[in-house]
C-alpha cells in the first residue's frame, strides 16, 4: 500500500512536469526619465497577462518586467506598455534605441493616465520625426480582433469628459505604436475596486480591448 502511494505520486509528478510549458513571451513596462510616474497602474499588466493567457491562450510569463528605453533588453518583448501622468524625457540614444525596436518588429502601447499628452508627443517626435500620430478609425483592425468594438476605443475613466481616441504611428504600412488618449485603458486593467466608481462592465471592456492589442500584434 505504501509503495502504491509513492508510485501514484511519482506518476502525478511526471505528468505535471511533462505537461508544463515554459512561458514563451514576456510583457515589458517602459521605464523612462524625466520624473514622470512610469510605474503607474501597478496591477494593470499582471491582470492583462492573466486575461490574455486565459482567453487568447497566449503563454505570457505571469509577471511583467521593467525595461529601460535605452536598454538592449527591450528586444526581448513583443509588447511594451508605457503610461504616466508627468514628464517624459528621451535622450538621443534612447530615441534611437526605441526607433530600432519599433522598426524591427516591436510594438509600443502608450496609455495616457491623464495629463500625459503634452509630454509624450514631443518625445515620440524624437523617435519618428517623419511621422505624426493619426487617429485610427473605428473600422481599424485593432478594434476587431477576438472582441469587437464597433465604435472604436471604449471610455474607461471620465477625466475631462472628452471622447476617447486611439492614435497610431504607422511606419511603412505597419502600426508600431498605439496611443490611447482620454480613455485610461490601463486603469481599467487594474484590480477591481482600485478606483472609486469602478464597474465590472468597464473593466471587462478594458481587458477585452487590451486583449485585442495583443492579438493584433501577433497576427500582423
Amino acid at each position: 500500500m505504501r509503495r502504491s502511494i509513492f508510485v501514484t505520486a511519482a506518476i502525478a509528478l511526471m505528468f505535471c512536469i511533462s505537461s508544463f510549458t515554459a512561458p514563451s513571451y514576456k510583457m515589458g513596462r517602459l521605464k523612462y526619465n524625466g520624473g514622470g510616474d512610469w510605474y503607474g497602474d501597478r496591477t494593470a499588466l499582471v491582470n492583462l497577462i492573466k486575461f490574455c493567457n486565459e482567453n487568447l491562450k497566449t503563454n505570457f510569463q505571469p509577471e511583467e518586467e521593467v525595461v529601460e528605453v535605452g536598454s538592449e533588453q527591450i528586444y526581448n518583448y513583443p509588447f511594451v506598455f508605457m503610461t504616466g501622468h508627468g514628464n517624459v524625457l528621451f535622450s538621443d540614444q534612447e530615441a534611437r534605441n526605441l526607433r530600432k525596436y519599433l522598426t524591427g518588429g516591436g510594438f509600443l502601447h502608450i496609455d495616457d493616465n491623464y495629463g500625459f499628452d503634452k509630454f509624450i508627443r514631443p518625445q515620440m517626435k524624437k523617435v519618428f520625426p517623419e511621422l505624426d500620430f493619426v487617429e485610427l478609425p473605428a473600422n481599424y483592425a485593432i478594434y476587431h480582433q477576438k472582441y469587437s468594438f464597433p465604435a472604436g476605443l471604449p471610455k474607461i475613466h471620465e477625466h475631462d469628459g472628452k471622447r476617447p481616441q486611439g492614435f497610431g504611428l504607422i511606419y511603412k504600412g505597419r502600426l508600431v505604436c498605439f496611443y490611447t488618449y482620454e480613455c485610461d485603458l490601463g486603469n481599467g486593467w487594474e484590480d477591481y475596486g482600485t478606483y472609486a466608481g469602478d464597474s465590472q462592465e468597464a473593466r471587462l471592456k478594458a481587458l477585452r480591448m487590451g486583449a485585442n492589442l495583443i492579438q493584433y500584434i501577433f497576427t500582423k
